[in-house]
């Protein structure tokens, strides 16, 4: 049986699992979560009923949680991307700074996202505020990290930039990357350029009018 991706081609976690399967050029079928494909929600819950996706699907093995399924990809179905180091400090740098754009970048997103979900606005405003002083918090620390690296943990492309790349698109449409973090702009830009980001972010662009925020014209 071949790998199957369960997810929502709009989700960041999702996107964070794409990059790494089409920096790879991994084969794979998607597996669309919504209204339209009842069957594939009703086989992700079976296979997963604490409701989170992505899901991989490799033969009879379900593997969830986006950090754990890439590092998977990279044991069972490795490619001429090393998303992970061979070099176990290297590597744990590479999981702090996934772990830095999931925690500190992509959380509090989604916490604005809830809060405009409710329809209320005051949770709406309350929710724009939290993530403001979250980003604030993670954009200026980015700044100083960026100052002699292409990528998240170096010259190379690893596990971080999956993460990076995702959080970083719907942050900058949550809270605006000011001009005083240019270096974390210039990396933003990096990402969007990158051909695997920018195939999932293009998959994606039919949904943006749902975004709860509001999708701003660019991107």
């Amino acid at each position: 049986m071949s790998l199957a991706l369960y997810g929502h081609s709009f989700s960041s976690y999702t996107q964070k699992v794409l990059i790494a399967l089409y920096e790879n050029g991994t084969p794979f079928e998607f597996r669309g979560i919504g209204p339209e494909t009842p069957q594939h929600s009703a086989e992700w819950l079976r296979r997963w009923p604490l409701r989170k996706f992505p899901l991989l699907v490799d033969g009879e093995r379900n593997v969830v949680e986006t950090s754990i399924i890439i590092e998977y990809l990279q044991l069972m179905h490795p490619g001429p991307v090393r998303l992970l180091p061979p070099e176990p400090m290297a590597a744990l740098d590479v999981r702090f700074l996934d772990r830095f754009f999931d925690l500190h970048v992509m959380s509090p997103v989604q916490h604005a996202v809830s809060g405009a979900l409710t329809g209320d606005p005051a949770k709406r405003q309350d929710g724009l505020a939290f993530a403001t002083e979250k980003l604030e918090l993670a954009y200026n620390w980015l700044e100083g990290h960026l100052s002699d690296r292409t990528w998240a943990a170096g010259a190379e492309f690893t596990l971080a930039d999956c993460a990076a790349a995702p959080s970083l698109f719907y942050a900058d449409w949550t809270h605006r990357i000011a001009e005083a973090f240019p270096r974390v702009r210039a990396y933003r830009a990096r990402l969007l350029a990158r051909p695997s980001f920018a195939r999932a972010v293009e998959e994606a662009r039919w949904f943006r009018p749902n975004f709860p925020l509001g999708a701003p014209d660019r991107d």
